[in-house]
């Protein structure tokens, strides 16, 4: 499929003001719209630089850095994965993906934080509990958990990719590990995770403490909340692992598809007119390919602002032996253990432009023209009566 020039700011610019006049973004919404029209702009200010040879004027304008703007991620991702390198052991990864029946869609949506946060919970809880259990493993492990909640159609589809070292501690700080194979009985970690999220749902249904808007409304019936929840008892949920990693790089190279994602990038956006924007989704009738989908520019937005997390919430979660309060000792004793050697970050302490060096050969402090050397210009003003 061939791409367009057309980007998200441009689909915003164009069709935001009619979404406006049919819906009422939440306050979080509302920042996140404005921020991405208004990126690189100059609504935002700007960086001037003069040619210390040529005297050219370059103008460089501030980004939003909106973590949902698309425009805004290629940096913190590219630090995100550098520092990471730092936590990363020479053992086994497991890359595991947790979903919730489509059927709690409209009371997640309804209670966001609240719910989404019983979901990490509930998948911590389970990979914690069972990979202690002797049967399994018996040691404490560590892992990353990341919230996704699109499919390749902005439909919500709240799921968690989770990265999880394949060994861990035992009891008398003795590394355990399983090779290649993962530790975990999938059907046994589905029933553990089915059976924690579910009760922690019931348990704040019985506490008052759920919300009821939109779709949601009719599970304001106690009859109606009822048979919910024994459909999702009835249906089997499955986490699935889907990828063994070769060899700690790949597993810093995987990472930095998953971490800073946002619903939609700009290379999927393929033609927009008037009314429509046409966007490529994956076409899961034949595994692999992709085809296009045509939805109204208001749709495109509304979809797109649906996932736009709530204010403050950690989409990227650690936990164990990754946990920040414990990594850096417990780490340090599993790689003495492994006898492996500790990755070192190659971005920490360095500016802007040294990282851009570095990650793309691109030196901002030179001339475009001649080479020459780009410096701030120094403004004299003078102030009159």
């Amino acid at each position: 499929m061939k791409m367009s020039n057309t980007t998200i700011q441009d689909i915003f610019t164009l069709f935001y003001p009619d979404y406006l006049a049919k819906y009422n973004p939440s306050p979080v919404q509302s920042k996140v719209a404005i921020n991405i029209i208004n990126c690189k702009t100059g609504a935002y200010g700007s960086n001037t630089s003069v040619c210390t040879d040529c005297g050219i004027i370059k103008t460089h304008y501030n980004s939003c850095r909106n973590r949902c703007c698309p425009m805004c991620q290629a940096l913190p991702k590219e630090k995100w994965m550098d520092l990471r390198r730092e936590d990363v052991l020479d053992a086994p990864y497991f890359h595991l993906v947790f979903t919730l029946p489509d059927e709690l869609n409209p009371i997640i949506y309804s209670n966001q934080k609240t719910l989404l946060d019983m979901f990490y919970k509930s998948v911590s809880s389970s990979l914690d509990e069972l990979s202690r259990d002797t049967k399994y493993l018996g040691a404490k492990i560590g892992y990353i958990s990341i919230l996704h909640t699109w499919g390749s159609q902005l439909n919500y589809h709240p799921h968690i990719h989770v990265i999880v070292l394949g060994g861990g501690l035992d009891h008398k700080n003795k590394w355990r590990e399983q090779g290649s194979d993962f530790f975990l009985p999938i059907k046994v970690l589905s029933r553990v995770f089915r059976g924690k999220y579910m009760e922690s749902i019931k348990s704040l249904w019985k506490q008052e403490k759920l919300e009821f808007h939109g779709n949601a409304v009719k599970y304001r019936n106690h009859y109606n909340f009822k048979e919910l929840l024994n459909l999702c008892y009835e249906k089997e949920w499955f986490p699935y692992c889907k990828k063994t990693f070769n060899g700690a790089q790949s597993v810093i190279k995987y990472l930095g598809k998953y971490t800073h994602r946002i619903a939609i990038s700009n290379y999927r956006i393929l033609r927009v007119n008037n009314s429509t924007v046409t966007f490529s989704v994956k076409d899961y009738d034949n595994p692999g390919t992709w085809k296009e989908l045509t939805i109204s520019g208001i749709e495109f937005i509304r979809r797109f602002l649906m996932h736009v997390p709530p204010k403050r919430f950690v989409r990227i979660r650690h936990y164990g032996l990754l946990a920040t309060r414990v990594k850096t000792k417990k780490l340090a004793h599993c790689r003495n253990l492994l006898g492996c050697k500790q990755y070192l970050s190659s971005l920490r302490d360095k500016t802007v432009p040294e990282i851009m060096k570095i990650l793309w050969n691109f030196d901002v402090t030179l001339c475009k023209e001649c080479n020459g050397h780009l410096v701030k210009p120094q403004f004299k003003i003078s102030l009159r009566n």
